[in-house]
Parts: C-alpha cells; structure tokens; sequence
C-alpha cells in the first residue's frame, strides 16, 4: 500500500510546510495526496478483485512500506520536504515500474496498465515537485 504512505507523507509536509513557497507547496502537496489515495483505491480494488485481502490499515501500511523513511514530524526548511517527498515519489516509481514487468510476465495485461498510469501519473507529480527544489526556502 505505497500509494496510502505516499499519500500520508503528502500530508504531513502539507500540515507543517511554511515560507515563501508555501500556497505553491501546499497546493501541490494537496495533489498529490489526492493521486496517491486514488492509486492506493485503484490497486486495493485490483488486489480484491483477483482474489485477494486489501489491508490498508496504518498499522499495516507501517509495518510493510517500502518508501523511504517516513516524514519526520519537524523539519528545519521547505527544502527538506521537497527533498523527502521527491524521494518518496521516486520510490514509489521504481515500484509501479517494476509492478508492470511483474504483472506482464504473469500475463497480466491489466494489471501492468493499472501500473502504467501509475507510473506516468508519479512522473508527472515528481517532476512538479522538483521543479520547486531550486526554489524553496533552505532555511
């Protein structure tokens, strides 16, 4: 449940961002938490109609993500979440993309297209964030 971390990791650099970027990164940040609850609903859909359990619990969500290290709660500047959330980002990019190869080698048609959107809509999303990197309050 990538797409539920992400989302979550969206959110607390929405919550706590401050500074000159701030309507821009808020705003964006609030996009990207919409795309990645859509992704998290899309894949548990998928994940239940093949047969499967969706557990997107927190707890679960905790125990199994592979994003890298959460969002801490306070960080020193802007620069900090967009450098964070770029990560996550291209994390969860490296998966999606690795999902297609994964569901193409089962046969999966589907599955590997649910991926591709996925992954084209993360390198959208990731572009937009790091387009701010050279423009956000270091502090």
């Amino acid at each position: 449940m990538l797409g539920v971390d992400l989302a979550r990791h969206a959110k607390q650099a929405h919550w706590n961002l401050k500074g000159s970027n701030f309507i821009a990164l808020h705003e964006l940040y609030d996009v990207l938490h919409g795309e990645a609850t859509d992704h998290a609903d899309s894949c548990a859909e998928r994940l239940v109609a093949l047969g499967g359990i969706a557990d997107g619990t927190v707890q679960q969500v905790a125990k199994t993500t592979s994003l890298v290290p959460p969002q801490p709660v306070i960080r020193s500047n802007d620069a900090d979440y967009v450098e964070s959330t770029a990560a996550a980002i291209a994390a969860y990019g490296s998966f999606a993309r690795n999902a297609i190869d994964k569901a193409a080698a089962f046969g999966d048609a589907n599955t590997a297209d649910l991926f591709t959107g996925i992954s084209r809509a993360l390198d959208q999303i990731l572009w937009k964030v790091e387009a701010h990197h050279s423009g956000v309050n270091k502090g």
